[in-house]
């Protein structure tokens, strides 16, 4: 079942760039698919513009979308049952839970350039600052988090260095 997005709660009550956006979707057994989750990260981040939060530049979002991709078709090979998934975007970091109901945390298989598949999890620690496994009642949940750039902090001026030879104007001699 997913929260359409204008029922979702945010943390603070400025609606503002700094309010933290949520979004969550849970699904019934069999119905999980990663495209999905893509979809939902998608329409996340197009409420997030249109409302005038956080933006996301591209690099990020395909990272979001990696983690994400791989998250949920991990849920959805190695865990029986339900799972769903929860975003959390914020002025600094985009927080990605995705949980399921086997209580295996996920291991890291040591790189084989010939095996398809079994990269997923390290591909997740690549792309996120931080990744999380917590126990539930029932299964664990994943967070993983990244980070976006800072937003609303002028930098220095830019300038452009010129060549010597450029920089300093000559006059003609007499």
């Amino acid at each position: 079942m997913a929260i359409p997005l204008r029922n979702q709660a945010a943390d603070a009550q400025d609606p503002g760039k700094h309010a933290t956006l949520h979004y969550g979707v849970a699904w019934a057994e069999g119905t999980a698919r990663s495209v999905d989750a893509r979809r939902a990260l998608h329409a996340v981040l197009a409420h997030a513009a249109r409302t005038g939060r956080t933006h996301m530049p591209a690099p990020t979002v395909q990272d979001a979308e990696l983690a994400i991709s791989e998250l949920v078709t991990n849920a959805v090979k190695h865990a029986p049952g339900p799972c769903g998934m929860a975003l959390r975007l914020s002025g600094d970091h985009l927080a990605i839970t995705v949980w399921d109901t086997s209580p295996g945390r996920p291991e890291s298989r040591a790189p084989d350039p010939r095996r398809f598949g079994g990269h997923g999890w390290r591909l997740v620690h690549k792309v996120s600052h931080r990744v999380a496994v917590a126990p539930r009642a029932v299964g664990k949940q994943i967070t993983a988090y990244l980070r976006l750039p800072p937003q609303d902090i002028p930098g220095p001026p830019e300038r452009t260095v010129l060549p010597t030879a450029l920089a300093e104007p000559t006059t003609p001699g007499p």
